[in-house]
């Protein structure tokens, strides 16, 4: 992929809308093309949870299929001083969380509904933690409800402990819920 057009196109566009920035950072990770991007006023690029970073987001991407000529949108996620990897990192915590009640009762645990990139995320983190080997995710549900179940690998028992039932991530959104994952 080509980064020197990546970092020039989100460059010009944060211009154009008069978006303050210092810096433009274009890495690789896996299959994803990550764009850091420093600001001294994060918030105005992020915009009220994360709008105005997913219109931004969402332009780029087009702006690069077409320039590049290519078959499929790039998975390109961009980031304004952590912002996303803080969700990211919640997402999986919640998901480390649930997997106590999942090893304990035995039962499947339904995460609240999330935006496919974060399902992704989810999912992969469950695949490649060495300590989550004993869980497997699915996915659930259709569109804007689409969740994660989180659930014992056949063949494995539960730890121990009382049952209990199917039940949300969300118990008390003052405490930090899914509600504002946002891509």
């Amino acid at each position: 992929m080509n980064k020197k057009l990546i970092e020039s196109t989100v460059s010009e566009i944060l211009k154009r809308l008069n978006l303050d920035f210092t810096k433009v950072v274009i890495s690789e990770e896996d299959d994803i093309i990550r764009v850091d991007i420093e600001s001294k006023d994060p918030s105005r690029i992020i915009g009220w949870h994360g709008e105005t970073l997913n219109a931004v987001q969402h332009i780029v991407k087009a702006i690069i299929r077409t320039q590049e000529k290519l078959d499929r949108a790039p998975f390109i996620v961009m980031d304004v001083d952590g912002y996303r990897r803080a969700q990211e990192e919640k997402v999986c915590k919640i998901a480390e969380q649930k997997a106590d009640f999942v090893r304990r009762t035995g039962n499947r645990v339904a995460l609240a509904p999330m935006s496919p990139y974060f399902r992704r995320i989810v999912h992969l983190h469950v695949a490649n933690d060495a300590n989550m080997q004993d869980l497997m995710t699915e996915s659930a549900g259709e569109g804007d409800y689409r969740q994660i179940v989180l659930r014992l690998k056949d063949g494995v028992e539960k730890s121990g402990g009382e049952g209990g039932e199917l039940q949300p991530v969300i118990e008390d959104k003052e405490d930090g819920g899914l509600d504002n994952l946002d891509i």
